[in-house]
């Protein structure tokens, strides 16, 4: 059971995967158009500002005074903010192959744009080679997933193992150490001389 629930979220997890280079193909293309409108807004407000002979951050000074100004200047902060964000992530991703943009979702994170993006989206088959190693990489990850979530519910019905009952060494006998014999030479042990007895010499 475990094989075939493993084998299911492997595969939901790489048919999830595997439609990551289309989306970011098609929020590649949003984000174009995010920039060039903002583009439109900074550029017209710069411009203004030249003919008034003020820099950026000067022209954003003079809004103020009352509530409708600040409001005004708040805004364009955070315009020329998001312009300045999404610029970079545009010419990052236009850098980028459509692998490396795998290893960049953090790229893909202005929510405006997202959810534009996902709104007409609609899934495709992967043809491409990302498409094929987003696939790959979403079935290990849905099989992994599958596998551990099954380990962790049943572990509370596992049941301990029991510990092994210790075995007793064998007892080794030792074979008897015999002790070489060694054999000296044996000494001559002398005559003894009667007294009184003469010995002829030959």
């Amino acid at each position: 059971m475990i094989r075939t629930l493993a084998l299911a979220g492997g595969i939901a997890g790489a048919a999830v995967c595997s439609q990551y280079p289309e989306f970011a193909q098609q929020y590649l293309q949003r984000l174009a158009g995010q920039v060039d409108a903002l583009e439109i807004v900074v550029t017209d407000f710069e411009a203004s500002a030249m003919r008034a002979g003020l820099t950026r951050g000067q022209a954003l000074s003079e809004l103020s005074g009352t509530p409708f100004l600040a409001d005004r200047q708040a805004d364009m902060r955070r315009t020329f903010r998001r312009y300045a964000v999404l610029s970079d992530n545009l010419a990052t991703l236009r850098a980028a192959s459509p692998l490396d943009r795998i290893t960049m979702p953090q790229r893909l994170g202005d929510p405006a744009t997202f959810a534009a993006t996902w709104a007409d989206y609609r899934p495709a088959m992967p043809v491409t080679a990302a498409g094929v190693v987003t696939g790959g990489v979403g079935f290990l990850l849905g099989w992994a997933l599958i596998r551990m979530l099954w380990s962790l519910l049943m572990r509370p019905f596992r049941r301990p193992a029991r510990p092994a009952a210790p075995r007793r060494a064998a007892a080794t006998r030792r074979p008897g150490r015999v002790e070489p014999i060694v054999l000296r030479d044996a000494v001559a042990t002398p005559v003894p001389r009667l007294s009184g007895v003469r010995r002829d010499d030959p």
